[in-house]
């Protein structure tokens, strides 16, 4: 008997160990009655896009949903908002819903952000913006701006289309502004007023809203043709997508632009430089979408507890003429 009783013991020993090792193992099996360890340290980041305007915020959208969606550290929760304000605060809610560890917004316009940016601060998500500010009365409502200086921009078009054209000739220039109250539209317009209105000779005769988009960018400019287009030496384009449009509505005109007309604007996408080269348009002013990478890292250093800079500027250059165009038109990722 006392043979027989150890051997049960034994026996009931072992099916114990079997079954605690078991029982370890299933914890990281995936299955429904636990949480992924992998799961669990991903960084979860919504990002609310405007839209899909241009070439531009295609190739922003492009290099963030490459940069986050091909690093294994994140899971990227993408929301388009079709150019309206109102489907992004929706968006925003839902991400706080999820409890994502960051939001990256690009908003469509400044104002109009308290309410719901003051949920995610409440929530403790942190808010990275993208490529266009904001105005809220509290700044700690976001956490950094990735992106231009876009009154920087407006500067360097206006002194490029001064250089180009000569300081003591006198030049009527009609602007094709961006969204009525984006923020990009704002300070590019600022910022080459300003150096406009520094030089006498230099007036800007019209200026109207084309919405970013090459469709409203040439009805914009057939209308400045049909009222005053003997009138009309330059066109300013707050994004090159509303240039191309201009450039069209220039032709079907019967006029030559780049030469009748010059045309600068802001972005840098491959077709505007195939226009500078084509002799259609004159100067670029770059304005950096790829902005996958430092947004990447600003989440990383967050999620490490670093601070990060408050505004994390974008390298951006100025292309004038033909040779200039084709230099870079090679290496263009967008």
């Amino acid at each position: 008997m006392g043979k027989a009783k150890k051997g049960w013991m034994l026996l009931i020993a072992s099916m114990l160990a079997i079954f605690l090792l078991a029982g370890c193992n299933s914890e990281s099996s995936g299955s429904s009655g636990g949480t992924s360890k992998g799961k669990g340290d991903k960084i979860v980041v919504g990002f609310s896009q405007i839209g899909a305007e241009s070439g531009w915020r295609t190739a922003e959208t492009d290099s963030i949903k490459k940069t986050l969606g091909n690093d294994p550290q994140f899971e990227l929760k993408f929301s388009d908002a079709q150019q309206k304000q109102e489907n992004q605060i929706k968006a925003l809610r839902s991400f706080i819903a999820q409890k994502v560890d960051l939001i990256a917004l690009a908003p469509v316009v400044e104002s109009g952000w308290e309410t719901v940016l003051k949920e995610a601060k409440n929530a403790g998500i942190p808010v990275i913006l993208l490529d266009r500010g904001i105005k809220v009365k509290d700044e700690s409502l976001y956490t950094s701006f990735i992106g231009s200086d876009f009154i920087t921009e407006g500067e360097n078009a206006a002194k490029e289309l001064i250089n180009l054209m000569g300081k003591d000739s006198k030049v009527n220039i009609v602007e094709l502004q961006g969204t009525v109250g984006a923020s990009a539209a704002n300070d590019r317009m600022a910022g080459f007023a300003k150096e406009i209105k520094a030089n006498a000779n230099y007036k800007i005769i019209k200026s109207q809203t084309g919405d970013f988009t090459r469709t409203k960018g040439k009805e914009v400019m057939e209308a400045f043709l049909k009222s005053d287009g003997d009138n009309i030496d330059a066109v300013y384009a707050h994004n090159d997508d509303m240039a191309l449009g201009a450039i069209q509505a220039i032709e079907e005109y019967g006029l030559k632009p780049g030469k009748d007309i010059k045309v600068v604007s802001v972005d840098g996408i491959k077709d505007i430089f195939e226009a500078v080269i084509a002799g259609k348009s004159n100067i670029i002013v770059e304005c950096n979408p790829l902005l996958g990478p430092q947004l990447a890292q600003a989440a990383k250093d967050l999620k490490a507890g670093k601070e990060i800079e408050r505004w994390i500027k974008t390298d951006e250059d100025v292309f004038v003429g033909k040779e200039a165009a084709e230099e870079a038109l090679s290496s263009r990722q967008y």
